[in-house]
């Protein structure tokens, strides 16, 4: 039986506040069987790529539904190869996507959870990304909650990140006006150049948000995709059209605060008959596959553009991690494991 030494990524203990690097430990196994468990109904996986999510911190908190536990590996979004199964749905060596553990082997008890990869000329990394769930995300907020119409006028916060990318492209497939903020002018320019947002802006260097907001929208905003909360939605919410859609995917700048900040001009929600809607895209998986249905071609066609940020090396996940939220990271954060 083949044994190998398995690094883990290890959450030391419950964090108060914003985690740091120093919460995580990378920890060594002496040694593992690479065999699963007698009559077990899980699958043996090789962990190939690891997706940095900024709701990964929300979970290092204690009494959260999810929580980790302190002294076990992280669990995030991966993709693997199967090393051995015990479930009837896989087979050694398929590759799947779902959620696993930042570690370089893991046991998987519940399979029927993960995704099988059917389509491998693609990068296999982008199923931590635009083929996984910030994909899903992308396409169930703006879609299914926005039903976004030719002519509309839609706004993006973390415009450059993971999910924010794919908004923008997908109204500007729709054929709307689309204006992006982001953190620096280097993410500023790339969401202009690369991604084919009309206008984009640096909120750093904004003084007064609502007024920002009025120079790129001067007739309002129909459609806000919301990923930061705070500041960003008390100006939004002033500049949205009657009958406009909110979709709140995340509310980045609250994640671990000992007391989340209040919002003000809600009373706009009811003047402008606002729809303010948020979701969990772990509700909305079953539309997986008329997602693959639509984005697989406009890869292929190269009518979308997905950049990635890979980090090497499982000991530099809590760096890559940690540097969303810093703004260190440009596209996708993804970690780099091992080859197939």
């Amino acid at each position: 039986m083949e044994e190998v030494r398995n690094h883990q990524v290890i959450l030391k203990d419950y964090v108060n506040g914003f985690p740091k690097e120093s919460d995580m430990l990378l920890k060594t196994f002496a040694t593992i069987p690479l065999k699963l468990p007698q009559d077990s109904n899980g699958i043996l996986v090789k962990n190939l790529y690891l997706s940095c999510d900024p709701y990964l911190c929300l979970l290092m908190s204690k009494g959260l539904v999810g929580s980790f536990t302190p002294g076990s590996p992280i669990t995030g979004f991966g993709v693997a190869k199967v090393v051995e199964s015990g479930h009837s749905n896989f087979k050694k060596d398929d590759l799947v996507w779902g959620l696993t553990g930042w570690e370089e082997y893991t046991i998987i008890t519940t399979p029927e959870t993960l995704f099988k990869i059917q389509d491998t000329d693609v990068p296999l990394s982008y199923y931590t990304g635009i083929l996984g769930m910030p994909g899903m995300t992308a396409y169930y907020g703006f879609y299914e909650i926005c039903a976004p119409k030719k002519g509309e006028y839609v706004f993006v916060s973390a415009a450059s990140g993971a999910v924010g990318q794919l908004v923008g492209q997908f109204a500007k497939l729709t054929g709307c006006y689309v204006v992006g903020t982001a953190g620096t002018n280097e993410k500023v320019e790339l969401l202009k150049t690369k991604f084919g947002f009309d206008e984009a802006f640096n909120y750093k260097e904004e003084q007064d948000l609502d007024a920002a907001l009025k120079r790129y929208f001067p007739e309002g905003i129909d459609i806000y995709f919301e990923n930061v909360g705070g500041k960003m939605l008390e100006a939004v919410l002033l500049n949205m059209r009657v009958n406009g859609r909110i979709s709140v995917c995340g509310m980045i700048s609250q994640y671990n605060l000992n007391q989340e900040q209040g919002v003000r001009n809600l009373s706009s929600i009811i003047m402008k008959r606002l729809l303010v809607k948020g979701f969990i895209i772990f509700d909305n998986f079953d539309l997986y596959p008329n997602y693959l249905e639509m984005v697989i071609p406009l890869i292929k066609e190269e009518k979308i553009c997905y950049i990635e940020d890979v980090a090497n090396g499982l000991e530099n996940a809590p760096a890559a991690l940690i540097g969303l939220f810093l703004g260190k990271n440009v596209g996708k954060q993804v970690v780099f494991v091992a080859r197939e």
